[in-house]
């Protein structure tokens, strides 16, 4: 089964990475892919807050979503959005992902559980708690490609998520991200390699790369992980459309092997000695 990964470097115009996407949804569904995955902040990544507040709104409301509908829609295709900004009711913004079906339904919405709230060693600071609510909700979705747990970037580094996606049936994790350059260097491939093992599931990771026009850098090499942890496509930097072809079977093949998930057991009381 053909699956696209959308490797971007989103802007600070909404419109134009709408036309970015609208551009890979197409292209996608054109070289036969079943489902595309896109990155984080898709939409809009705009790290100064103030100037980035005009230009997110309500879910109904937002124009880069309608435009993915759209055009999933049009090209027949599943479309995984890793995220857009969306505001809340009560004004605060949720950073959420979605599966849309290609008859541009929802059919699920994931916000970001663990917001990235750190400071690096080159002096990059980051606060996504002071504007963003976190979810409060796991969700596995049927798809197509099979059922699909989604996460969003931070959430990779809090492995007992992945185990309850893969627990309640995700044979498939989708982890996009806009990770910076120094923790990509460092953690990436590790990271999603684990969980690809640990849960016995594949891993697609679309990505964000490249220095955008907020002044960040990210570091992209959006991933597709099989369940034994092997890379199946690695896109480096480059921007663009990148392709894997999944066999669902390898999920059970792997889960044979090494029947992790049945052996798992409660995580006793800790004992300090």
């Amino acid at each position: 089964m053909r699956i696209a990964l959308l490797q971007m470097t989103s802007g600070i115009d909404p419109a134009v990475n709408a036309a970015d996407l609208r551009h890979g949804i197409t292209a996608a569904a054109a070289n036969g892919a079943t489902m595309l995955f896109v990155p984080e902040m898709a939409g809009l990544l705009d790290r100064d807050r103030a100037r980035a507040a005009a230009s997110i709104h309500a879910e109904p409301d937002d124009p880069v979503l309608a435009t993915v509908r759209d055009a999933a829609a049009a090209a027949g295709i599943w479309v995984h959005v890793g995220s857009l900004a969306v505001r809340g009711p009560d004004g605060r913004l949720a950073n959420r992902g979605f599966v849309i079906d290609p008859a541009g339904a929802i059919r699920a919405r994931y916000d970001k559980l663990h917001l990235f709230d750190v400071d690096l060693p080159n002096g990059e600071s980051w606060r996504e708690s002071a504007a963003y609510a976190p979810g409060e909700t796991a969700t596995v979705v049927e798809t197509p490609i099979g059922p699909l747990g989604l996460a969003i970037c931070y959430d990779l580094r809090f492995p007992a998520l992945f185990a309850a996606l893969a627990e309640a049936g995700a044979s498939v994790l989708a982890i996009p991200a806009a990770f910076t350059h120094p923790t990509g260097a460092a953690h990436w491939h590790a990271l999603m390699r684990a969980r690809a093992i640990e849960t016995g599931c594949f891993v697609v990771a679309a990505a964000q790369a490249g220095s955008h026009a907020d002044g960040r850098t990210t570091y992209g090499h959006s991933l597709v992980v099989d369940p034994w942890g092997d890379v199946l496509l690695d896109m480096g930097q480059a921007r663009g459309l990148g392709f894997a072809e999944i066999d669902p079977a390898r999920v059970a093949d792997v889960r044979a092997r090494i029947p992790t998930l049945a052996h798992r057991r409660p995580i006793p009381p800790v004992l300090r000695a």
